[in-house]
Parts: C-alpha cells; structure tokens; sequence
C-alpha cells in the first residue's frame, strides 16, 4: 500500500506542479544560469547510493556533487537559492525520486556517505527502508541550517548533536511507522511549510 500510494502521489504531484517546476526552472537559470538541477550521491535503502535531485540553489561546486557537505555554509548560496531553501521548493524534485523507486514520501532523510560513515551501526537499521523526503526529524530540524550558521563548529555540532537525535528519531520512526502515520506526517509537513517557516 504504501508503494503504491508513493506512486500515485509522486506521479500526481509532478504533473499538477509541473508549470511551477518549469517557474522554478527560469527563476534559476535567471539568477546564476545552468545548470538547473543539483544531483548528489547520498545513501539509500541497504545502504546503496543512488542520485538524489534538486533544484540548484548554490553556485557550482563538484565536490557538492560527489557528496561533500559544508555544514552550515551559506557562502554559496544564490539569491533564487534563498528563496528556494526556506519554502523546500527546491526539495520538489524529489518526487521523481519517489516514482523511480530510490525514496518514499516519508522515512528517514538520506545522507551523504561522510555521515553514514560517522555511525555506521545505527545506519544499517535505518537503511532498512527507502529513505523519504519527510520524516519526524525533517520537522522537528527544519531551520537546520541556521542553527549550523549559528554554531562555532557547525560540523561538529551536527555530528555529535544534530546527527545522533535524527537517528533517534529515525530509529522510532521505523520502530513505530504505519500507513495512516505517514498520512499524517504528509500533512504535519506541509502545515510546517506552509504555516510555520
């Protein structure tokens, strides 16, 4: 069931948003030109990569690409890029991601190999399931990257803090996950986004 509802959902989704991500689409390349996608290697279900989407809301940067991450860093981001990052329009694209099977509408956020690599034991109960584009934790983190620009050692404070409560709240998800639970996960999440930015 829940299969088959991320089909649905993420096969609806994209054609009923499609003149937004075609908006979308001319907004970044108006801004910092192509190109308009940004497709980065994180860690799926049993631990497989595969290539996560986006849309580009920082300058250009291979290294990005192939999975490294600067936690708290703003300094590439561009104008469109802001706007995209606090609405998580830019996490549209994901919904494709969903129809070809990589992710769910909900369960744990994938990561990049560097964080999976920081708790490797505890990844291999999470990556049990196909990773989502919301969970309990996405919530409960949603101005993440703030309290990163925030912190003296971003990467340590989301390595020996932010990271190890996402896993808790990975492994509960998991734990407790249901079909009409993840309905109301849909909706928490776009109160969230909607109401509460």
């Amino acid at each position: 069931m829940k299969r088959l509802f991320d089909i649905l959902a993420a096969g609806f989704g994209l054609l009923l948003l499609s003149p937004l991500l075609l908006l979308l689409s001319v907004a970044v390349v108006a801004d910092s030109g192509f190109p308009v996608f940004f497709r980065q290697e994180r860690a799926g279900r049993g631990g497989r990569g595969f290539r996560l989407a986006k849309f580009r809301t920082m300058s250009i940067s291979k290294d990005a690409e192939r999975g490294a991450f600067e936690a708290g860093s703003t300094r590439r981001v561009t104008r469109v890029g802001r706007l995209l990052r606090k609405t998580k329009l830019d996490e549209l694209l994901q919904l494709w991601n969903v129809l070809t099977g990589d992710m769910s509408l909900v369960g744990p956020r994938p990561e990049v190999r560097k964080w999976v690599d920081a708790y490797p034991e505890r990844w291999v109960c999470v990556h049990a399931v196909r990773p989502g584009i919301t969970d309990p934790a996405s919530i409960l983190y949603r101005n993440e990257e703030e309290l990163l620009a925030a912190a003296a050692d971003p990467e340590r404070l989301y390595r020996e803090e932010i990271l190890p409560r996402k896993l808790a709240c990975y492994e509960a998800y998991i734990a407790t996950r249901s079909f009409w639970g993840d309905i109301v996960l849909i909706l928490r999440t776009l109160w969230v986004v909607i109401w509460h930015r």
